[in-house]
């Protein structure tokens, strides 16, 4: 049931994993491939050292399955059998940590914010569902069924099971014209228009799917999703250690954050004495490494804390469903989730949020705004054939200019709106 596909795959000529599959279809992908031009949190161009989205999926699959391996340690077969045999197998979980920001459009969250700006009236856009969508839709193994990926694997790829219409609060969005996108942040979510795929990954849950898809009503803001499954809470530690950690390691080496910066907002709250924190012994000796200056020292402590909170992690039970695989969750001990909590906040009010890069996000958001516009306004013009005839077919669907705009490099989007906005540039032998 778990390795069937929407479409049966062709013969391989030997008795092959279906995972395994799985894994080579996405690395092999088109969507996959693109990520390598694709903004993590810096933008690209700037240094070939720090993280792309590429770099960042490769972390987080090998991530998902140390926290895999981790767990099969911590709850033998003999002990824990049904735990034991949940645990997702590394070529499933690797399969769902390299997917799962394929959706993610170029120049970051900003662009995702730029695109459902865009798609606001007509369903929205968001990274995760766009990445489910590729996944069933889009991807070019199958005609209609995208990489016609197995029904596990689509299901750890469903991080916020709801559908836009049940979360959308339209009321949070404040028109003014684009100049400040804040109230347009998306909604997490799965597109409404993938309710037949949805179907299929759920069709074991019977019992459980209403609940599954349930959400929290947020005043002020959009509603948001509860529940995710056992494989997809497994990726989301993953996902969040590499955000704590791996992009921390990208702000010291260039020099982004210094150490006085460190101390004073996280190895000082590490260290509170109202607090008593598992890092806190070894802070000390893990700051001199950070800061030694040396790439191989700072490697050795980015390791530690790596391993530190792989280490921590835990199965729980929420008691809430009928079936183990959405029952399950992959988590962090208390105060190993709060040091990552304060690893996060470093990161982002030293580096996403600051001016520096908050400007060039800015500029991003600005030129994907204006292509979308343009090329909404003149489809027949500026569309590729491919997506022209989709255009045509689906009744002048403005999904079908969104999917285009967020398969795009951070290069490709900004050699095209050169060619479309900047007199100086564009000649009918450019290769975008």
């Amino acid at each position: 049931m778990w390795d069937k596909r929407f479409k049966q795959a062709t013969d391989s000529g030997f008795n092959r994993n279906e995972f395994s599959r799985d894994r080579a279809r996405i690395i092999h992908s088109a969507s996959f491939r693109r990520l390598q031009g694709k903004t993590q949190v810096l933008g690209l161009g700037e240094s070939d050292f720090y993280r792309t989205r590429l770099t960042h999926s490769l972390e987080v699959a090998q991530l998902g399955s140390g926290i895999a391996e981790f767990l099969k340690t911590k709850y033998p077969e003999n002990e824990h059998p049904e735990i034991f045999n949940l645990i997702p197998e590394q070529n499933l979980i690797e399969s769902i940590g390299l997917a799962h920001d394929i959706g993610h459009p170029p120049f970051g969250h900003g662009g995702e914010v730029a695109l459902n700006y865009s798609m606001r009236n007509d369903a929205g856009f968001e990274g995760n569902a766009q990445t489910l969508r590729i996944c069933t839709k889009l991807g070019e193994y199958s005609e209609e069924e995208g990489l016609n990926l197995t029904r596990r694997t689509l299901l750890g790829l469903i991080k916020y099971p709801a559908f836009h219409n049940d979360v959308v609060n339209k009321a949070f969005y404040t028109e003014n014209g684009g100049i400040n996108l804040d109230a347009f942040k998306p909604p997490k979510c799965i597109y409404d228009c993938d309710k037949e795929q949805v179907d299929w990954i759920l069709q074991p849950f019977t019992n459980d799917r209403e609940k599954f898809m349930s959400s929290t009503p947020k005043t002020g803001k959009h509603a948001k999703p509860i529940y995710k499954s056992f494989d997809s809470s497994i990726m989301e530690l993953a996902d969040d250690i590499a955000y704590g950690v791996h992009d921390l390691e990208d702000a010291i080496a260039l020099r982004l954050v210094d150490e006085s910066m460190w101390r004073r907002e996280v190895v000082a709250k590490l260290t509170d004495s109202l607090n008593v924190y598992p890092l806190a012994a070894d802070i000390e000796q893990l700051t001199k490494l950070l800061f030694s200056g040396e790439n191989k020292t700072r490697k050795q402590a980015i390791s530690q804390l790596v391993n530190h909170f792989i280490t921590n992690t835990k199965v729980c039970s929420l008691d809430a469903f009928s079936h183990k695989l959405l029952d399950y969750q992959g988590m962090l001990s208390t105060k190993a989730r709060e040091e990552l909590d304060i690893f996060q906040e470093f990161v982002r009010e030293n580096v996403i949020f600051t001016p520096e890069v908050q400007t060039l996000e800015y500029k991003g958001q600005q030129m994907i705004m204006k292509l979308f516009d343009v090329i909404s306004n003149n489809p027949k013009r500026l569309l590729p054939k491919k997506y022209y005839q989709m255009y045509i077919e689906q009744n002048n669907n403005l999904r079908v200019i969104s999917d285009y705009l967020a398969g795009t490099t951070d290069d490709y989007a900004t050699r095209l709106y050169h060619k479309i906005f900047t007199p100086s540039s564009g000649s009918i032998f450019d290769r975008l």
